[in-house]
């Protein structure tokens, strides 16, 4: 039955990622806004779900190197893994926004939460400065896509826009649609998961930083290739970018907040993992410069990076 659920759990992340692709670009087109910026956040906030939801509810019982190496995990995943894939598919082309903005702005929540966690935990007051965060970069990117949307107005280019009532819900059908259904097969898959690897014996911190962090990251995984095969490249990379600031941001704010007491970090992530996430980020600088253009073999590079993290 789990292994059943697993595979039932990656057909529905597949489909689940085809229609918020699809969804999210169309509502793009219609509304004036990048794919960019809707990669940025409403593709990347939603797939992170998952990521939100095992964090808080692990912070919520106690369960503090779950939380913590969900997040961890993910982010460094994400980045060699997601975009390697993505690239070894389709050379992924960088917008300049990526790289003048929002990769330097990974980077350096990354440092602030190594600088955070000196102390060995993160309180309350560190969620809160968190989760501060993430508000203030949503209300830069809405302001940021009203800015775009007043320019592709003045433009002389038409803007696709549905024509009727129905094409407006179809598309946002296809966005809430494809989310609850990566939801539901990354918690099916992440369940399965964790049930075979405690049954072997992997601690807990170890579970939450391949495991658990592939599992939740599945959403992006799916979103992200499925982006980059319909040539939707700024979608595929702004998703990874996008998700990384919202899990250090949202999901380790938000889970601070909720834990009963502070959350502790254990001394192993704190040498090795959380500096691998942080070069990790500042790996995407010299790549992202390099004519803005992710090549083939340079995905295959961050592939065999996250084979040898692993």
């Amino acid at each position: 039955m789990t292994i059943f659920l697993m595979i039932l759990g990656l057909v529905l992340l597949v489909a689940g990622a085809e229609a918020l692709v699809r969804g999210a670009s169309r509502l793009a087109a219609a509304f004036g806004i990048s794919p960019l910026v809707i990669g940025l956040t409403v593709v990347a906030f939603g797939t992170s779900s998952p990521e939100m939801a095992v964090s808080v509810m692990s912070a919520y019982s106690g369960q503090a190197d779950l939380a913590v190496g969900n997040v961890v995990g993910s982010n460094i995943f994400n980045v060699l893994f997601i975009l390697g894939l993505s690239a070894a598919i389709a050379p992924l082309i960088v917008s300049r926004q990526l790289i003048r903005l929002d990769v330097p702005i990974m980077i350096g929540i990354s440092v602030l939460l190594f600088l955070l966690v000196l102390d060995g935990n993160i309180n309350r007051l560190d969620g809160v400065l968190l989760f501060g965060g993430i508000i203030a970069y949503t209300v830069f990117q809405i302001v940021q896509a009203r800015r775009e949307k007043r320019a592709n107005a003045e433009s002389e280019e038409a803007i696709e826009k549905p024509h009727t009532p129905l094409q407006w819900l179809t598309n946002i059908g296809f966005v809430v649609g494809g989310l609850v259904l990566l939801v539901l097969g990354s918690n099916w898959l992440v369940d399965g998961a964790v049930f075979i690897a405690q049954s072997l014996g992997v601690s807990e911190l170890v579970i939450g930083l391949t495991i658990v962090a592939a599992g939740t990251s599945l959403p992006e995984v799916a979103t992200s290739v499925i982006a980059s095969i319909r040539g939707q490249r700024d979608i595929a990379v702004g998703n990874v970018v996008g998700s990384n600031i919202f899990n250090i941001l949202a999901v380790l704010g938000l889970s601070s907040l909720v834990s009963p007491e502070s959350i502790n970090v254990a001394a192993s992530a704190l040498r090795f993992d959380i500096p691998v996430m942080i070069v990790v980020a500042l790996a995407c600088l010299p790549i992202f410069f390099t004519g803005r253009v992710i090549a083939r073999w340079e995905g295959f590079v961050f592939l065999a990076y996250y084979i040898v993290y692993t």
